[in-house]
């Protein structure tokens, strides 16, 4: 895998890892922070839809008890 976070490896080495140990750590984050990006777009398709449910009930109750 490509996507690293380089901050994290230089700090990764400077704290006595090997190289190959804080170049997959860093990776392994940068795996897990990608993943957690996708879940939080998800979220926001999910709260719009909660949304619109909401209002759309609301609204058709609405018109059943005013008439």
């Amino acid at each position: 895998m490509s996507l690293r976070l380089g901050a994290l490896q230089d700090a990764l080495l400077s704290a006595g890892a090997t190289e190959d140990l804080a170049r997959k750590a860093a990776e392994e984050v940068a795996a897990y922070e990608r993943q957690l990006a996708d879940v939080r777009s998800d979220l926001v398709v999910i709260k719009w839809m909660v949304g619109t449910n909401v209002a759309l009930t609301l609204f058709v109750l609405g018109r059943i008890l005013t008439t």
